[in-house]
């Protein structure tokens, strides 16, 4: 059966916010959490961009049966290796079973602020992945350890605070050549919807036979189409961008520079938009047909309650989860499969 995530998106929404949406979306039966990482907003207008680790940390005593990754970090320059290797540890001591590392080669937007160089080359960030995710492991093997490498240096380093269960490592792929990478390195997928089909078929190739493989998808539910437009393209606008822009890119005003260049139409045909649930349900069954397991949704815009109400109400019946016990105390309570 699948299973259907949230997306708890930090730049367009504050700490707080988060967590309390973390609440009512398991709650409410999603399956999973997954948070951005992000330094700097898209664009002037998300006006957040708050730590995901701490949030994570609020998130991890405010809910108690979702499972949270991060969607995704990059290891490779903002933060070094193995700080992401205490941090994941610490995060899956908070909730023992139920954290994922989500790890990616990041956009130049969130890199370039602590004065590193962002490689333009996907080859050499891939590099840097791979090297990023040694280290991490070899620092959950516990002891001191060392590491020279090509990229990084970890010298008498021990995290003294391991799980007693590690947490998955979940690689990013949007492309073909990362697809591989990411079957070879990780424990799962992640993709977001720009190759599904070629990107889960290069995986399993590669290495990812088994694995599980999960894609998010953006949709913006409103009371018609054209206002889900208008809020996809106020709130989302990155979505038209083509090629690698939203990789390169290094500020939120070069972003808004690009908002002008595209239209709501434009947004449109890579965000699902509308009043329709049933378009939102048929698009989860045709991801789930090329092959992820895991679908998560990524509402985008200002209501998120309502459509967490909404994915609770008529949604997510559709995939098997039951609707909310009246006895349960608003609590909402997942049963079989129907």
């Amino acid at each position: 059966m699948v299973e259907i995530g949230y997306k708890l998106f930090t730049e367009s929404h504050s700490a707080p916010e988060l967590v309390k949406n973390a609440r009512l979306a398991e709650d409410a039966g999603f399956s999973f959490l997954s948070i951005s990482d992000h330094y700097l907003p898209w664009i002037p207008n998300h006006g957040r961009a708050g730590f995901a680790w701490c949030t994570i940390g609020a998130v991890s005593q405010a809910t108690s049966r979702a499972r949270v990754s991060t969607g995704v970090t990059c290891p490779l320059i903002r933060y070094h290796p193995a700080i992401i290797a205490q941090a994941a540890a610490t995060a899956a001591n908070l909730m023992p079973g139920r954290f994922e590392l989500g790890l990616g080669t990041g956009e130049n937007l969130n890199e370039h602020v602590t004065g590193g160089i962002f490689p333009t080359s996907e080859p050499l960030r891939l590099g840097m992945l791979r090297e990023a995710v040694k280290i991490i492991r070899t620092l959950w093997k516990g002891g001191t350890q060392d590491y020279y490498g090509a990229y990084y240096t970890v010298d008498n380093a021990q995290i003294f605070e391991l799980p007693e269960v590690l947490p998955p490592i979940r690689i990013s792929a949007q492309g073909p050549m990362a697809a591989e990478v990411a079957g070879e390195i990780g424990d799962a997928l992640i993709h977001f919807e720009q190759k599904p089909e070629e990107v889960v078929e290069t995986f399993r190739a590669s290495g990812g036979e088994g694995k599980s493989c999960m894609i998010e998808t953006v949709v913006c539910y409103a009371g018609s189409e054209e206002e889900a437009k208008r809020t996809a393209y106020e709130w989302f606008p990155m979505a038209a961008n083509k090629g690698e822009l939203n990789w390169v890119v290094p500020t939120p005003a070069h972003f808004e520079q690009l908002q002008q260049m595209v239209t709501p139409e434009d947004v449109a045909k890579n965000v699902l938009c509308g009043p329709d649930p049933q378009k939102i349900i048929e698009k989860v069954g045709k991801l789930v047909d090329m092959g992820y397991d895991s679908v998560l949704l990524h509402q985008v815009g200002p209501e998120q309650e309502r459509f967490i109400n909404l994915a609770h109400d008529v949604i997510l019946p559709e995939f098997g989860i039951k609707p909310p016990r009246p006895e349960s105390g608003g609590r909402m309570v997942i049963g079989p499969a129907r």
